[in-house]
């Protein structure tokens, strides 16, 4: 399976970071070590001291695809759960600084954290969820305001990367993303019910 990662999907999260909204996906890819397994531990990475965490709407894919068209994309998913893309802020700028890739800013081990549980999908164009940093809510994303969504993602996905079974979409962040310290706890709920939880160690 694979990690593909939407950036810049929410204008007001491009706006706090001062980014350009874009006219088109912004995609990038993480591998499959980047999942968090199940009662592992997230351990504060000893390469960065400025770790950021970005809570995002993540689609599972149950068919396999190709050059789909956006009409037919509701066909390949049913569900959909939370995760947490974290990100080495320092070290992703130092990267985009020198014009380079920042895959080891944001497709280190662990940096995926999903949510173990998925939910039926229910009306994908108005999904509200919210991510909670120590019991204070500091995201609180809907669907509705994706710049590009979920459908239409994942026909401009298949263009060029086939889908298949169990691949996960993290489909953009909201804004609020900011740094976790050692001992923060983040909670991530999907229409209002809880089935995201990763303590930073």
């Amino acid at each position: 399976m694979k990690i593909i990662c939407v950036g810049r999907n929410y204008a007001a999260h491009a706006a706090e970071l001062k980014n350009e909204v874009p006219t088109e996906p912004v995609l990038f890819c993480k591998p499959d070590t980047a999942l968090l397994p199940k009662s592992h531990p997230f351990v504060y990475p000893d390469f960065t001291k400025n770790l950021h965490f970005e809570g995002e709407l993540v689609v599972k894919i149950n068919r396999l695809g190709k050059n789909i068209d956006e009409k037919f994309a509701h066909r390949y998913y049913s569900e959909i759960g939370l995760g947490i893309d974290f990100t080495a802020r320092d070290v992703q700028q130092k990267c985009k600084e020198k014009g380079l890739p920042w895959e080891k800013a944001k497709a280190f081990d662990y940096s995926a954290p999903v949510s173990q549980k998925f939910l039926p999908v229910g009306d994908i164009e108005n999904t509200r969820f919210k991510i909670y940093k120590n019991g204070e809510l500091v995201q609180d994303g809907n669907s509705s305001l994706m710049l590009f969504g979920v459908n239409k993602l994942i026909s401009y996905i298949s263009q060029f990367f086939t889908l298949k079974i169990g691949d996960l979409i993290f489909t953009g962040t909201p804004a609020g993303v900011g740094p976790v310290e050692i001992g923060d706890e983040l909670v991530g709920e999907l229409e209002g019910e809880k089935i995201l939880q990763v303590k930073v160690y």
